[in-house]
């Protein structure tokens, strides 16, 4: 880590809260205005995409395959050749797609983009002696690290603390040394408890997140709430973080307690546990909405962990610099986004983060095309599902989190009648295939951008069923937990390598 970081940390603490608050405050009026005037309107519906990835070791250099599939560092350099985005952590890598109309030539746009993105990046990685991973959670560390020390790695310099495996983000290292920090955050999960001086564990996890831009932005709330309801059984389908590295794991911990007491979504719990800590409760499932200014009113009353000072240029969104800023620590597994860098393209969406990223870009894609079908569909219908009461959608996504589809989750059918395993998602698949009709796809290629989806209702399997079978089989073969969840990972990159751009995960099987 270099001095200039440590400084450029110290001047983002060197901000007065009181003035950043204030000036957020002031930012949501303006955007608020502007909600009035109808500047957020566009009268379409607008589809996009955050997809991120980690890197391993592809093993062309390993003696006797030790280290394949070991987490790598990406070097800066190659990141900005691959035209991809840093993360968190030095071994991850984001792609944001452009928004696209959602109508089958955006859909195309979307997936096109995707690929030809992801192939060029792989083929960059590569060259490095490395692969990009769509997945819910790496558990492989770096060859001669364990997943304790890379996660927990830190220095002091300057009286700040700096995680050392950590991207170069000061808002990132800022969260570990402002005033209102704690001493030392906790990861907790079943039978894993890891503390850790900066928030580098996060760095765990990966995800996809649909964007969702609403065509008339005083309709947000509506759209919003049908998300809420929606979020328990689209992120049971795409469960894919069972396990931690094995280092994680309490050393009195059992392989049979690990896996009947594992959830099937940690990724959940990462976040949650290493980001909620002291007086900030950043992470949750979110409240249902009443108006679109109560949504722009809780992003600026929202805690504030950093108040970093922002530049205003000549860009609309710049009218509201620091309420976007701010933002930018306003986790919520569903959460409103308002910006635009010109009045012309000013938008109001949703962005879906609950669903982690999946075996193959198929599948990844299949989750944006069934959540904007779903917005485009259940509140045109007025589906019945928005009669659900918040608590139970909230028990439904944390069900979710834990069992996957394998819980139990409750819905509301077009009916109106209470329904739940295949009938859930037999409702639930029918309005995310309508929802691209009316957006103008016809049956065959609705259908095909879910049928990942449906493949795993009819299977009853999920990418952590997968995994989970797979440790369990090397279990049953006489090795020990980390020989068996390793061997689980290098088989899943395997496939992936195989399948992650023309394929789907139902291959596997």
């Amino acid at each position: 880590m270099s001095d200039d970081l440590a400084e450029r940390v110290q001047d983002v603490l060197a901000v007065d809260a009181d003035e950043f608050e204030a000036q957020a405050k002031a930012d949501a009026e303006v955007v608020k205005r502007e909600l009035r005037e109808g500047t957020f309107d566009n009268h379409q519906s607008i589809i996009g995409l955050e997809y991120e990835f980690y890197a391993v070791s592809d093993g062309r250099w390993s003696v006797n395959g030790e280290g394949t599939n070991a987490l790598m560092r990406v070097p800066r350099r190659l990141l900005e050749l691959m035209g991809f985005e840093k993360e968190l952590g030095l071994h991850n890598a984001e792609m944001t797609t452009s928004p696209q109309p959602l109508n089958p030539h955006g859909l195309r746009a979307q997936s096109s983009e995707v690929r030809a993105r992801l192939s060029a990046a792989l083929d960059c990685a590569g060259s490095e002696g490395m692969r990009l991973v769509s997945d819910g959670m790496w558990t492989i560390p770096p060859v001669g690290e364990t997943a304790t020390e890379y996660l927990t790695d830190s220095i002091s310099d300057k009286r700040v603390r700096l995680a050392t495996n950590m991207s170069g983000s000061v808002r990132y290292h800022a969260m570990a040394n402002g005033p209102t920090a704690p001493p030392s955050r906790t990861l907790e999960a079943p039978h894993v408890t890891l503390e850790a001086d900066t928030v580098m564990p996060e760095s765990l996890i990966t995800s996809i997140q649909p964007h969702y831009q609403v065509s008339h932005a005083v309709d947000l709330p509506l759209f919003f709430n049908y998300a809420l309801r929606a979020a328990g059984p689209l992120l049971a389908l795409g469960v894919n973080s069972p396990f931690f590295p094995a280092d994680l794991y309490d050393d009195d911990a059992t392989p049979d307690e690990i896996l009947a007491d594992g959830w099937d979504e940690n990724r959940i719990a990462v976040f949650e546990t290493v980001l909620n800590a002291g007086d900030h409760e950043k992470v949750r499932f979110p409240n249902d909405l009443g108006t679109v200014e109560d949504a722009v009113d809780r992003v600026a009353d929202d805690s504030t962990m950093v108040p970093m000072s922002v530049t205003r240029g000549d860009r609309f969104d710049d009218e509201f610099a620091t309420l976007r800023r701010k933002h930018g620590t306003y986790w919520r597994w569903v959460r409103p986004v308002f910006d635009g860098a010109t009045r012309s393209s000013a938008n109001a969406r949703i962005e879906f983060r609950p669903i982690a990223a999946q075996p193959t870009v198929r599948d990844s894609l299949a989750f944006q095309a069934a959540f904007a079908g779903l917005m485009e569909r259940l509140p045109r219908q007025e589906h019945p599902a928005i009669n659900i009461e918040w608590e139970t959608a909230k028990e439904n996504f944390y069900t979710a989190m834990r069992e996957g589809p394998h819980g139990d989750i409750h819905w509301l059918d077009a009916d109106g009648d209470a329904v739940a395993g295949a009938e859930l998602y037999e409702d639930l698949l029918v309005h995310a295939r309508d929802g691209l009709r009316l957006a103008g796809c016809s049956e065959e290629q609705a259908n095909y951008y879910l049928e990942p989806l449906r493949k795993r209702v009819e299977t009853g399997v999920t990418p952590a069923d997968w995994k989970r079978h797979r440790v369990r089989d090397h279990l049953d073969d006489g090795a020990d937990f980390e020989t068996a969840l390793q061997e689980m990972q290098r088989e899943y990159v395997e496939k992936q390598s195989e399948t992650l751009l023309e394929g789907a995960f139902s291959d596997w099987f």
